[in-house]
């Protein structure tokens, strides 16, 4: 599945290279792993033909500020289990952003159209899901994100992904800079639920609460095997959160 660093080691190793790193283009905003909601006009999903850069850094914030919480869910599209974490997130009013490889989202365009239909986001997460990626070639890295920008979008019917996610969070200086000049800001996650482990609905949920504080973004799986236990556990966790007053929302674009 997913190279996990535990707690949030990747980000803070990608996050300091990030200082480093200028910004696509001239006037994008620079955030800290922490910032605050966005003064920016919110962002909608765009046709394909419209790319404007973004901000290189990898966002950890939500649009919905202090108290937001921003649902993150990859490595799908899949036939079973897609369809069971929309149908929760639809029981609870609940947007999620959906980070999905390339090759899943070619196999089931009519996954893709559903989840942009009911008002979620997209992500690109790779043609492959190479955990390895920062291993590899600048060459071998374009085409597994811009390969993978294309069939996400042509599954959808023309809209393109809004984020860019590394595979197990294996960023590049290169990588992030590729993905935000085509409009893709750099996603990373504060909690990982470790999900895809499958540990248990009640240890995903326990997760959740004591990892919270760490951030707003928070990593669950819709592939790559049963994830009965992760949407159990959104179905418990979603209204949970709504009752200790969080509101949910997207990533800082």
């Amino acid at each position: 599945m997913a190279r996990h660093g535990g707690g949030r080691g990747w980000y803070g190793k990608v996050l300091g290279a990030a200082l480093g790193v200028a910004l696509v283009a001239a006037g994008a905003s620079t955030w800290s792993a922490q910032a605050g909601p966005s003064s920016e006009a919110s962002v909608s999903a765009k046709p394909a033909g419209d790319v404007k850069p973004v901000a290189v850094t990898i966002v950890h914030a939500s649009d919905m500020g202090a108290r937001g919480v921003n649902i993150t869910i990859d490595d799908g599209p899949d036939p079973v289990w897609t369809p069971q974490v929309l149908d929760v997130l639809r029981e609870y009013g609940v947007k999620a952003t959906f980070c999905m490889v390339g090759t899943q989202a070619q196999a089931h365009p009519d996954l893709v159209k559903k989840v942009v239909a009911a008002g979620h986001r997209l992500c690109d997460h790779s043609v492959s899901h190479d955990t390895t990626m920062d291993k590899n070639s600048q060459a071998y890295q374009s085409k597994q994100i811009l390969d993978a920008e294309r069939m996400i979008t042509e599954a959808s019917g023309g809209v393109r992904p809004m984020y860019y996610r590394a595979p197990g969070g294996a960023f590049t200086p290169y990588s992030r800079t590729l993905a935000a000049s085509r409009g893709m800001r750099p996603l990373g996650w504060n909690v990982d639920t470790k999900d895809f482990e499958r540990p248990g609905t009640d240890a995903i949920v326990a997760t959740v609460e004591r990892e919270l504080p760490n951030g707003p973004t928070l990593l669950f799986h819709d592939a790559g095997g049963d994830r009965t236990q992760t949407v159990e556990a959104l179905r418990l966790i979603l209204p949970r959160l709504k009752e200790q007053g969080h509101s949910f929302g997207f990533p800082v674009h």
